[in-house]
């Protein structure tokens, strides 16, 4: 206010001095002239003072807003909505997988009567049916590049031993591991059946593309160990956990439940997506939109198990949950290793740095695709068993947490070797430019 009386005063007073030079100049001190003199200065100062307060208050609130009035959300002190939103939604988006299986686990654990209601009508085999559909209708054709599809021909012995690995090698695992004493002893059960599930359905090929790996070689060898899996999965479950625990596993009827809940929906999906063009575009540009779907139905499984397992599991230590979560971390790491050695020995057996082991392409898709193991696979083999091995929900459990561990260890992995190869390339590059 000050300021504005002082600026104020500073523009009245030429102006009044002006008049007055003009009055004892003239001669005539009209009395009429100078009240209109007067008003007419009054008029303006009042006009000037007007504009002076208005571009005063514009420009402090420029001064506050970095250059520009501050929009209604940010006077208030209040972010807006699709401010708030966007952060949320983004990291929603990129943790989906998760956040979905966390959540089902937390809701079975808050409220778990509507997961006993969905046991009650069978959701959790429509879940598994569901899941496999979706799977075929985002296979492919084999329309690849031509360079894709030699160079997937060429690896044909990368693919042989990969297979051998995910279903015949790895699986042995499950003998060590059943020597673990935990309690619940389902815990401990579940991670050996985890250890003799093929490949995962889709992140293993998601990943080696992100590395720059071979990912026809490993769509090849997801595809067919999911296939194989079916006729070797009940005679690997018979000997290596049913023998183990001394239970008798139904390999027939398991093989036939398999042959049902797995095969029959992936070529489903596969013949709707070759019968119908339209479906096939779809599918083509949605695949977020159906992996997000596929996810949502992966996630009915645990919520249903927890649900009914919910009275079980309070009274389990939280150091329990700890330890098992600490096991299937160690088990990847042993997977990990186990491939990255073989392909090693490999090498070396098959012509050091000129085999086929040792492209880069090749062992990448091989180091993650076997080292990797399925969670919608052993939810239907669980489900086909019921309790022969022990309640369904304490056996998922540690298998949920396995499969995040899987996932999130390898992100990192393909991460770091990406900041690596690009800081060789910027090493050479300047190498060059010397």
């Amino acid at each position: 206010m000050a300021g504005t009386v002082q600026t104020l005063t500073n523009l009245i007073t030429p102006v009044t001095g002006t008049v007055h030079l003009r009055s004892l100049n003239s001669k005539s001190n009209n009395r009429s002239f100078d009240v209109i003199n007067n008003s007419l200065i009054y008029r303006k100062a009042r006009s000037i003072t007007t504009t002076l307060i208005v571009r005063s208050h514009t420009n402090s609130d420029q001064i506050q807003g970095n250059g520009g009035p501050d929009p209604p959300a940010r006077k208030s002190g209040i972010l807006s909505f699709p401010a708030m939103v966007k952060p949320l939604w983004s990291f929603a988006s990129n943790n989906f997988l998760p956040l979905a299986l966390i959540g089902s686990v937390a809701l079975g654990f808050a409220n778990p009567s509507p997961g006993c209601l969905a046991h009650r009508y069978q959701f959790s085999k429509v879940s598994t049916f569901g899941i496999f559909i979706i799977s075929g209708k985002k296979i492919k054709r084999l329309t690849l590049r031509s360079e894709d599809i030699s160079a997937a021909a060429e690896a044909w012995p990368v693919g042989l031993f990969g297979l051998a690995s995910i279903l015949l090698l790895t699986p042995n695992l499950s003998r060590i591991i059943l020597q673990i004493h935990l309690q619940p002893q389902e815990f401990v059960t579940g991670l050996a059946l985890f250890s003799c599930m093929p490949t995962t359905l889709s992140s293993g090929v998601a990943l080696t593309r992100l590395a720059g790996g071979n990912s026809a070689l490993a769509l090849a060898m997801t595809v067919t160990s999911s296939l194989l899996a079916i006729l070797i999965l009940p005679f690997s479950i018979s000997k290596l956990i049913g023998c183990g625990l001394g239970a008798s596993v139904p390999t027939g009827k398991l093989f036939r439940r398999l042959i049902v809940t797995l095969l029959i929906p992936l070529i489903f999906g596969k013949a709707l997506r070759e019968s119908f063009k339209g479906l096939a575009y779809f599918a083509d540009n949605n695949r977020k939109l159906l992996s997000v779907l596929s996810v949502l139905l992966l996630s009915l499984v645990p919520w249903i198990q927890v649900s009914r397992s919910r009275s079980l599991l309070l009274m389990i230590k939280p150091a329990a949950f700890l330890i098992v979560v600490m096991m299937g971390m160690v088990l990847h790491l042993t997977l990990l290793s186990f491939n990255a050695t073989s392909i090693r020995y490999l090498c070396a057996l098959s012509g050091g740095s000129k085999s086929i082991f040792a492209k880069k392409e090749n062992s990448t898709a091989l180091l993650l695709v076997a080292s990797q193991k399925a969670l919608p696979v052993l939810v239907a083999v669980v489900d086909q068993l019921c309790s022969t091995f022990g309640e369904p929900g304490l056996l998922i459990i540690p298998c949920v947490a396995a499969h995040l561990n899987q996932i999130i260890m390898d992100s990192i992995l393909v991460n770091y070797w990406n900041k690596n190869e690009q800081s060789l390339g910027n090493k050479t590059s300047v190498i060059k430019d010397d």
